[in-house]
């Protein structure tokens, strides 16, 4: 590798992290200044806060890695035009294509790194951040209840409640159906259903049960009923955030499970999943932008650059996350909605890729 390589690639990573440095402690500053009275009021212990300042750093870095990286490159190579270093190289006989070389190797470092942050670091992260929020940060009534839940929970049995009360943990119109070769075998219904932490029971109120025999419907009834059912907690309270903590391989396993009991998540699930993909080669998209913008030296200075970069990066999050929330609340696809960004920016790349070439 040739000096200018070495020099190029250094000021990369070194702006990159020098960026993150800058923009995790302003980010860590204001959180704590808006969290600081619940903290103090529900008394929590200062290893815990240090634990969760640790977890946001990283599900932080995770969430605004696209403008980290798109400010940092066009930062120094805005710096390299303005002091003519850019048309040095090139007038040396240096190719765009060659000069445009430690950035992809620069890119291809970096996207390793989104790829380790993403497939095992901010997931372990994530389950910390939100744990310490819900648990300490957010009131019940901020808690969003579950609803409409409705699972597969094995080969035979089917559960349903019109809501779910994580506070209290309580169901409503909770029904359970037992299936054996496409017909119904018995099916239970009750008002409410209640999970005991005490002995690990369910107390059913106003509970039905029928039970479909050759002879006849058998029915039973009873104000009250404690009973042990097939099913774990968890079943009932699915967590909106639990795509988020787990790595990629469990990540995989769980969303064929989650298909397989017909849950209504699927989409939120997915999306994730495919992000851990597309944000790695985002990478090379967004940093061949931010290089052939602001490798050419305007009047406006690095003020021009800085501005179009910080426009761009706003852009793309903001199509990141419309298309996310369509993915998760209606039935567009999870697949388009997570590379659909990164093929309207791989256009833009080229596009001005091919007029910083001329």
């Amino acid at each position: 590798m040739k000096i200018l390589d070495w020099y190029i690639l250094k000021r990369y990573l070194f702006t990159f992290l020098m960026m993150l440095l800058l923009f995790i402690p302003i980010g860590i500053t204001v959180n704590l200044a808006e969290k600081i009275g619940k903290i103090l009021e529900n008394k929590v212990p200062f290893g815990e806060v240090a634990l969760y300042y640790l977890n946001f750093t990283i599900y932080f870095a995770n969430l605004l890695f696209p403008i980290f990286l798109f400010l940092s490159v066009i930062w120094f190579t805005s710096k390299l035009a303005n002091n003519t270093e850019v048309i040095a190289f090139l007038s040396s006989g240096v190719s765009f294509s060659r000069f445009l070389r430690p950035y992809i190797i620069g890119a291809t470092i970096i996207s390793i790194f989104a790829m380790i942050l993403g497939f095992y670091l901010a997931p372990i992260a994530s389950q910390g951040f939100n744990e310490f929020t819900y648990k300490y940060l957010k009131s019940a009534r901020h808690q969003d209840p579950g609803q409409n839940i409705f699972r597969q929970i094995n080969d035979t049995d089917f559960i349903y409640v019109s809501s779910f009360d994580k506070v209290q943990n309580t169901g409503y119109n909770f029904t359970l159906e037992h299936i054996e070769n496409n017909e119904l075998i018995y099916k239970i219904f009750a008002n409410s259903i209640r999970y005991s932490e005490i002995d690990s029971t369910y107390k059913l109120f106003n509970y039905y049960k029928r039970t479909i025999t050759d002879k006849g419907d058998v029915i039973e009834t009873e104000r009250r009923l404690d009973t042990i059912l097939p099913f774990d907690l968890e079943d009932l309270t699915p967590v909106n955030y639990i795509a988020e903590t787990k790595p990629y391989s469990e990540l995989v396993d769980f969303i064929e499970k989650e298909k397989a009991r017909g849950s209504s998540n699927i989409g939120r699930y997915e999306i994730v999943k495919y992000k851990k993909w597309s944000l790695p080669v985002a990478v090379f998209i967004l940093t061949i932008i931010a290089v052939s913008v602001s490798s050419i030296k305007r009047r406006g200075g690095m003020g021009v650059n800085l501005a179009f970069g910080i426009t761009t990066a706003m852009v793309y999050v903001f199509f990141d996350k419309v298309f996310g929330v369509l993915a998760e609340q209606s039935d567009f696809s999870p697949l388009i909605a997570a590379w659909l960004p990164n093929v309207v920016f791989g256009i833009l790349a080229i596009f001005l890729l091919y007029n910083a070439k001329r």
